[in-house]
């Protein structure tokens, strides 16, 4: 067993060696929104617009099969709507996430592609916007959230072959990340993004056939 791990990686490690292993960047737009409950009658929730921005690696596995990991800044969280007697009451919950996905990216020789993986976030801020009668009252909630979640991926895209390429993307967050305030707390946040983003790779890559 001992040498069959050894063997394995060796041929992991000389496969990244010798890899075409391109580098770049992205950024785009966001769609956030949360799934919180319990949800009260009066309440409720859409997706807000935010933005995203980062890096990534793009390494080839086998034919047509990619892996992608990236590190990439989030703008998370949702919009509410509370009705009342009066005015209605609004507020934005806004999660700034470092977000680690791993992609595996199946890709065409015309360069469109199909992405899937988990991805995994560390929460830098969380703040909340209230506004009512014309008042906003703005505070910071990081102590409330948990610091980490992990979320599952799934993409589509296009890659040009000037290396410049589009991709949308959906991430469904799987963990609670509303940490318990007491005994009578119940409340559950957990996260979900539509992206729709450009991005540029460094270097040659593969030729497309």
């Amino acid at each position: 067993m001992k040498h069959l791990f050894l063997l394995v990686a060796a041929a992991t490690i000389t496969t990244i060696a010798t890899a075409q292993v391109q580098f770049g960047a992205k950024g785009g737009l966001n769609l956030a929104n949360a799934r919180i409950s319990p949800k009260q009658a009066d309440e409720s929730y859409s997706f807000k617009p935010d933005f995203h921005a980062g890096l990534l690696a793009n390494l080839p596995l086998a034919e047509n099969l990619y892996l992608q990991p990236e590190v990439v800044y989030s703008g998370e969280g949702t919009k509410a709507k509370m009705a009342s007697d009066g005015p209605d009451i609004t507020a934005k919950i806004n999660f700034g996430m470092l977000n680690i996905p791993v992609l595996f990216q199946y890709r065409t020789a015309s360069g469109f592609f199909a992405e899937v993986g988990p991805q995994a976030g560390i929460l830098l801020s969380a703040k909340a916007k209230m506004s009512e009668n014309g008042v906003t009252v703005s505070s910071d909630i990081k102590d409330q959230m948990k610091s980490f979640n992990l979320s599952g991926v799934v993409g589509i895209g296009y890659l040009s072959s000037l290396n410049l390429g589009i991709d949308a993307r959906f991430s469904y967050g799987f963990l609670d990340i509303h940490k318990s305030q007491g005994s009578g707390d119940n409340t559950s946040i957990k996260t979900e993004t539509i992206q729709i983003g450009v991005f540029y790779l460094l270097g040659a890559g593969k030729s497309k056939k």
